[in-house]
């Protein structure tokens, strides 16, 4: 009865810290059932953290999955008329870099010794848990690759372009379907030198480069842009690289959307990451992570008006094709959607590949470039109800690192009790949240007024 009367106190001294969620600022509770100071807490921490970071060193999604030059040339020697030969030999070809079944061992392991070190209920803990998760999944995905568990997995990952925003409500083929009644008309008629394709990569690698020397100003020793000859998108960030398609061509509007979303976004969020002294952990990102890194760039793009026509146009028509290849459309098929709606053969050839890398050209999608839209849609919402509901707060903690939106409440935690950094680099939007708080205040007002009624009864003006 003793022994009984001891554990529920202990029970309740630890069910008053803020980790259920009263935590008391000084004092945790060790596997041992002792209380220990934050300072033990963070080396648990930051040891865990470095040990998740160690494991998921060698795992690259993106490069497990590409397709080499060869397969281009032969698509074009075939003028464009036969599939790709990819399947799960050619994959094997190319190997990940490392031993699958080592790998999810690995991830067993740091996930056992998390619950022993901090437990489950730890708001760190409950991440890295996550992440262990996550990478185990990305682990059996790319184990996977050429077959129809690859997608499967993918799927789970980054959703389904049939996925709804909420019970019964619009999927995201609602908000494509949407986007292309208006988009088209939109790059006609805003069409202007802006959108010119004046830039060869070198020279946007010189521009791009001084953008970001000027942004990250206490890092501009290791930040930099560079060119690539294995990209399949024009431009792509890296742990300290921005990284530039070396026989892309760019816009004006091309280079400033790559400055804030490739450079004040991804880059800083990582710089963010990497200079968490405990939670280093948010230097890396799991699927989950990059659905809301995704949707935080498009939605600084939107904040910073480096958002345009074109460019909206681009990442609706992934939906598009995304569908088409969930519904059963093969490599060719969306190819010829994508050439009919004014694409290049290059162009319409590098984003088909975006839709079917990892997968087969008759297979099911990787659905990773779902995130812009899924993950815009979802901060924009955050954000506009952390501004409701007076939780102005959470918002710059998007910023410290790579994180899921899903674990704001638990990073909220951590850096309130010290575990993580403010963010050293922050856009100015969030920076300064007065005129955008501002703005979204007046959002959530128009979204109570019936808009078919108003679009009757401003018709006359338009008309």
């Amino acid at each position: 009865m003793v022994v009984l009367y001891q554990i529920f106190t202990d029970f309740a001294r630890y069910s008053k810290t803020k980790y259920l969620p009263h935590y008391s600022a000084k004092i945790t509770l060790s596997k041992s059932g002792v209380f220990m100071d934050n300072t033990k807490v963070a080396e648990t921490i930051k040891y865990l953290s470095e040990q998740l970071i160690a494991a998921q060193k060698e795992i690259r999604i993106l490069d497990a999955i590409k397709w080499d030059d060869k397969v281009e040339a032969d698509f074009f020697k075939n003028n464009c008329q036969k599939l790709p030969k990819i399947d799960a030999d050619y994959y094997a070809k190319h190997p990940l870099g490392f031993n699958p079944e080592d790998k999810l061992s690995s991830f067993y392991q740091i996930e056992n010794q998390i619950k022993q070190q901090l437990g489950t209920m730890h708001p760190a803990a409950q991440i890295m848990l996550h992440m262990c998760q996550e990478y185990r999944d990305v682990v059996n995905m790319l184990a996977a690759r050429g077959t129809p568990q690859f997608a499967a997995i993918a799927k789970s990952l980054y959703g389904s372009s049939n996925d709804a925003f909420y019970v019964n409500g619009p999927t995201m083929n609602d908000l494509a379907n949407m986007m292309n009644q208006y988009a088209p008309h939109l790059v006609e008629k805003t069409s202007n030198e802006k959108d010119l394709k004046k830039y060869h990569a070198a020279d946007a690698c010189k521009i791009l480069n001084e953008k970001m020397q000027q942004y990250f100003t206490q890092d501009q020793h290791t930040v930099g842009v560079e060119l690539s000859d294995t990209l399949v998108s024009d431009a792509a960030a890296g742990a300290d690289k921005i990284r530039i398609r070396q026989d892309a061509m760019f816009s004006e509007r091309d280079l400033r959307m790559l400055e804030v979303h490739e450079g004040w976004v991804h880059l800083g969020t990582t710089l963010n990451g990497s200079l968490q002294p405990v939670c280093t952990f948010l230097s890396k990102g799991t699927p989950s992570s990059i659905i809301t890194q995704e949707g935080l760039a498009v939605l600084m793009e939107l904040f910073t008006f480096s958002l345009f026509p074109e460019r909206v146009e681009r990442i609706i028509s992934r939906i598009n094709a995304i569908d088409m290849a969930e519904r059963g459309a093969d490599f060719l098929q969306v190819f010829e959607y994508l050439t009919d709606k004014g694409l290049s053969s290059k162009q319409a050839y590098n984003r088909t590949v975006r839709v079917f890398r990892g997968s087969t050209p008759d297979g099911q999608p990787f659905t990773k470039d779902l995130a812009y839209n899924k993950g815009f849609i979802a901060l924009f919402n955050f954000i506009r109800l952390a501004i409701k509901n007076n939780h102005l707060d959470l918002i710059p903690l998007l910023f410290v690192g790579k994180l899921r939106l899903e674990d704001i409440q638990h990073i909220s935690v951590l850096y309130q009790e010290g575990f993580i950094q403010p963010a050293c680099y922050v856009p100015y939007p969030i920076n300064d949240l007065a005129a955008l708080s501002c703005w979204l205040c007046y959002s959530l007002f128009i979204n109570k007024l019936d808009l078919n009624r108003l679009e009757s009864d401003y018709a006359g003006l338009i008309n």
